[in-house]
């Protein structure tokens, strides 16, 4: 299974929420990185994303979005064979 990365705060139903998605997908292990704790990481979340909002999620090399768009993704299909790629 692809390595999970996701950038999170502390307090955050969207962050809550992807998790909740990836571990019903089988997803056992996902890194956190909390931009909330380290405005370095916030910094280095924008300049790979572009983004600002948390979570930021990265499955292997593939920048997947936020929550909604790791659910679109889901909705058509293609998360479960993003995840068991390598």
């Amino acid at each position: 299974m692809s390595p999970v990365k996701m950038y999170t705060t502390a307090v955050c139903p969207y962050c809550v929420r992807a998790k909740q998605l990836l571990k019903s997908r089988g997803v056992e292990q996902i890194e956190e990185v909390r931009v909330d704790l380290d405005p370095a990481e916030r910094d280095r979340m924008m300049s790979l994303t572009g983004r600002r909002t948390v979570p930021q999620i990265f499955i292997g090399d593939t920048h997947v979005g936020g929550c909604d768009d790791l659910m679109a993704l889901d909705g058509r299909g293609g998360l479960i064979p993003l995840l068991q790629s390598t």
